[in-house]
């Protein structure tokens, strides 16, 4: 750990905190469809959307009707991008004659990128074709994206309204997050890629002779695009196997920074956006203040711990200043940290097979970011929800304590909404453990992890920990591309995001139906230092007693093995 690293973080940090609230204003006067300083460009194209696709605007949704929409979206889109790899042979923009994906690895890959997991279980730069690339792949990056920035605002609609039967329009909110907020943002990030030597073209594959006169396949093709909207869209899945690992998708300190910074901004503001649509800023700041410290903490045990070195390097008597195994070559251990960090934070498997070169330690905070259900700030918008939910479990337990029915922002949290949220938070936990559990009892689960002992179960409790938060990221010691993996892990993330999303929307219903309630003498206090300590202890609590002790056990292991010298 050095002044250098934390200064980098440093930086990090403010870079995100300056564009929380001019972001997460533009956000809110969209989502309250109030014009914006891209309206004049955009507000057209909108008209003509909705025009062909035949929605009114001026329409709004029952919650029922809300969730319906966005099922039958992503059902429409998982149909669409399972044909699109399966019959990629047959299809344009395919210089290398790609072959069809296998049924159960398509399914896989359809169901990952339509639940902006965007898992992968393959090499993109040999699987996958341009035209999946582009118009299956990263068009479902911005669509996921913009689903899950929809639920969100849906949510928020919830606790701003006051005896509403509507929380707004799906297919404008989804037009909306996509026109004027991922797509201007994409642009530009892709074009800043560019310039620092991003790969963008459609070119075939350069064939290169090495110095040794080996014959070397150098893949390339559009990647700044989909690694801008990859990364804005917190979804991973990048265009080559090892992600931003790879030099072209991330090439320099520059993009590194950049890469970081765009994966948590949206979902950062939208916590401002919260606070002006509920019409209370503070409101927004207490969550985001909440979501920091958590993320901070994270991210300061995964410096030390990496910056600890590796004890089986130091067994063999060799100086080492931290854990450079795997990763830290290019960027140094406090950017590599930090990296890996975020990408589990806020729902992105950017780095993939970095996380594998961790540090035990190192490795349990993004198993438990993710366990936690991605709620420290988390993929857009889906992180955002998680925290509000988090939120009425809180304010329910406030409520016991000042003997008083439990009130957030005014509107009341009787039973109906407790049980939608504490629905939704155990699903994941049951898929969790469900999973992990029939993957260490058959012998086609224990033929997935490449290392025995306990960090072979860190591999399995890893991958489903992240199929079912919607994460994507993967300890790369793990083979997935098997009909096993395929299929359970398919099975995890459409649990961990539809099971998930359904209750939140019941309670999000429920909400809005209810009358404002003034505050009053025993009204606890949603807006200070009171309150962010609540709302982490609840977390921290729901989180232990649900998650940690069965699923934190290999990486513990792991740790207290390398310490007594016992390598795995």
């Amino acid at each position: 750990m050095t002044v250098n690293g934390w200064i980098q973080i440093a930086i990090f940090c403010l870079a995100i905190l300056v564009c929380v609230k001019p972001l997460g204003a533009h956000m809110a006067r969209l989502f309250d469809g109030e014009r914006v300083f891209l309206s004049p460009l955009l507000a057209p194209v909108e008209r003509g959307i909705y025009r062909i696709c035949g929605i009114d605007p001026r329409e709004e949704q029952h919650w029922t009707h809300y969730t319906i929409a966005m099922l039958i979206f992503s059902l429409a889109g998982f149909l669409l991008l399972y044909a699109m790899q399966r019959l990629q042979l047959f299809l344009p923009f395919n210089p290398q004659h790609l072959g069809a994906a296998s049924p159960d690895l398509a399914f896989n890959t359809s169901v990952s990128f339509v639940t902006n997991t965007n898992w992968q279980s393959y090499a993109g730069e040999t699987t996958m074709s341009y035209l999946v690339q582009m118009l299956g792949l990263t068009v479902h990056n911005f669509l996921s994206a913009a689903t899950g920035m929809a639920l969100a605002v849906a949510l928020i609609r919830g606790f701003a309204r006051r005896s509403s039967q509507a929380l707004g329009n799906f297919w404008v909110d989804l037009t909306r997050a996509t026109l004027y907020v991922l797509l201007p943002l994409a642009v530009l990030v892709a074009l800043a890629l560019v310039w620092q030597g991003v790969p963008q073209n459609l070119g075939s594959y350069t064939a290169a002779v090495t110095l040794e006169g080996a014959k070397q396949l150098i893949a390339q093709g559009p990647v700044a695009s989909q690694e801008a909207i990859k990364m804005l869209g917190t979804n991973g899945g990048g265009f080559f196997n090892a992600n931003s690992a790879h030099p072209f998708e991330n090439p320099t300190a520059l993009t590194n920074m950049l890469e970081m910074w765009s994966l948590l901004v949206i979902a950062a503001a939208l916590t401002h956006t919260f606070g002006r649509m509920v019409k209370d800023a503070r409101q927004g700041w207490a969550i985001f203040a909440v979501m920091a410290l958590l993320m901070l903490t994270g991210t300061g045990l995964t410096y030390w711990a990496e910056g600890q070195g590796n004890a089986a390097v130091a067994s063999a008597h060799v100086a080492q200043t931290g854990n450079m195994e795997g990763k830290e070559t290019r960027f140094g251990i406090a950017a590599s940290a930090l990296f890996a960090t975020v990408t589990t934070d806020v729902s992105c498997g950017a780095v993939n097979a970095m996380h594998d070169s961790l540090t035990p330690l190192g490795g349990l905070v993004p198993i438990v970011n993710m366990e936690l259900g991605e709620i420290i700030f988390g993929g857009v918008g889906s992180g955002l929800y998680g925290m509000l939910l988090f939120a009425v479990v809180a304010m329910f337990v406030a409520g016991l304590m000042v003997g008083r029915t439990p009130e957030y922002l005014g509107k009341k949290i009787e039973a109906r909404e407790v049980k939608m949220a504490m629905l939704a938070i155990l699903v994941l936990p049951l898929s969790i453990l469900g999973f992990s559990a029939l993957a260490v009892l058959t012998k086609a689960g224990l033929a997935g992890p490449l290392n025995a002992g306990p960090h072979g179960f860190s591999e399995i409790l890893y991958a489903f920990t992240s199929a079912t938060a919607n994460n994507g990221s993967a300890f790369g010691g793990i083979s997935a591309n098997t009909v096993f993996y395929n299929l359970t892990l398919g099975l995890a993330m459409l649990v961990g995001r539809f099971l998930f999303i359904v209750p939140m929307m019941a309670a999000a219903g429920s909400l809005a139906a209810k009358k404002i309630v003034p505050a009053s003498a025993g009204t606890f206090p949603t807006h200070g230092g009171l309150f962010v300590g609540l709302l982490i202890g609840v977390i921290l609590i729901v989180g232990g007693l649900t998650f940690f002790p069965a699923l934190s056990l290999g990486p513990v292991v792991e740790h207290l093995a390398m310490q007594s010298g016992q390598f795995f």
